[in-house]
This record gives C-alpha cells, sequence and structure tokens, in this order.
C-alpha cells in the first residue's frame, strides 16, 4: 500500500525526531570517553574471523604509521597471504611461533617449549614502547592448555607501556584474560564452509 505524502512527512518527521534524540546520548557518550590509553582487546568465540578482525586493525594502525609486532603462536605455516602483505611493511615485526596445533605436534612437552620460547618474544615486545600495536594471535590456547603460567602473561600484559595497544586472539579466552580486557569480542560459529567439504580457499582462509 502506497502513502499518502501527508503519511510521508509525518514519518519523515519522526524519524528526524528519533535521530535527534539518538545524536544527543551519542554525542553524550563521546563527550564522557576522555581517557587516552593503550587498549587491550580480546577476540574470541569458535566463529571464523578472529585473526582476520585483528589484521583488519593492524592494517589501520598502519594506515597511521604505527610499529606493529605480531605473535603467531600455535600456528606454523609462513606462507600465509596475510604474512606475506604485512611482511613487506618496514613498520611490521612478524614472528610465526608455533609447531602447528597440538592436535599435530601431539607432543605436550615440545608445545610448552615452543609456548615459552615464543612468549620471550612477546614479552621484549611488550615491554618496549616503540611497539605501539601487539597481536598475539591464537594466545588463548597457550593459556588454555597451561603451556604458560596465566598469572604471569596477565602481569606482563597490565603492565605493559601506558599508551601500547594489543590485541588477543583465539578460542576459548580465559575469563581472568576477559576481565583485564578493555574491549571483548565473541565471534559466534553460524555456518562454515569447511564442513560442507569446501578446503581453506587461498586469499581467504590462507
Amino acid at each position: 500500500m502506497s502513502l499518502t505524502p501527508e503519511q510521508i512527512a509525518e514519518k519523515n518527521a519522526r524519524h528526524a525526531a528519533r535521530m535527534v534524540r539518538k545524536k544527543a546520548v551519542i554525542d553524550a557518550s563521546i563527550a564522557r570517553a576522555t581517557e587516552d590509553r593503550g587498549l587491550l582487546i580480546v577476540i574470541t568465540g569458535n566463529g571464523k574471523g578472529k585473526s582476520t578482525s585483528a589484521f583488519g586493525t593492524m592494517a589501520r594502525a598502519l594506515g597511521y604509521g604505527m610499529k606493529v609486532g605480531v605473535c603467531q603462536f600455535i600456528k606454523s605455516r609462513t606462507d600465509t597471504g596475510e604474512e606475506a602483505f604485512f611482511g613487506k611493511n618496514p613498520n611490521v615485526e612478524w614472528h610465526v611461533l608455533g609447531d602447528g596445533f597440538t592436535w599435530e605436534t601431539q607432543n605436550r612437552e615440545q608445545d610448552i617449549a615452543t609456548a615459552e620460547r615464543g612468549w620471550a618474544v612477546a614479552t621484549r615486545m611488550l615491554n618496549d614502547p616503540g611497539y605501539q600495536l601487539v597481536v598475539l594471535d591464537e594466545l588463548t590456547y597457550l593459556l588454555k592448555y597451561d603451556y604458560l603460567d596465566s598469572d604471569m602473561v596477565l602481569d606482563t600484559l597490565a603492565n605493559r607501556p601506558d599508551m601500547q595497544h594489543v590485541i588477543v586472539t583465539g578460542r576459548g579466552a580465559p575469563d581472568a584474560l576477559n576481565e583485564l580486557a578493555d574491549t571483548v569480542s565473541i565471534i559466534a560459529d553460524e555456518k562454515h564452509a569447511y564442513r560442507a567439504g569446501v578446503k581453506a580457499q587461498r586469499g581467504i582462509d590462507l
């Protein structure tokens, strides 16, 4: 059913009034946000896109000329599209610090030793204010499986340089990490092409 000119005008007026009220609420919220400091962001959940989200933020940081450090735990591939792209940027330091997923290594002692070596790299970045953004990709697994001491990791994150931003990705982020974080995003798993028999696609998954 088509609306009359009067009904359209009334609808437009109601919309304008709602937007005025909404703008007032948003403007007031922005005005209250005066603190300036580094953020700890956790991207977790069972859905696809956690690392992808982190790398998107990384691209934004690089657009402002920020120095970024990347530590990829668990993962062992060095032929991904993101590393090929970001690794060329002089403001990026990229480290692949894993031996593969736990079902591939099947060796807890090896996984712990690898995690400790990787965390040493991450700690160096987290103690250096020259890194304005540090991405700790798949760190949650190292906490979930007790490869690293959680208190030690949380203490390092809490005491990093004031203006340093950190993004932690991975499934099953522990409650203590989420409590410490400033922003926590949980990506849900609604549907995945892999379960329909579609292999990982270059440029999309790799």
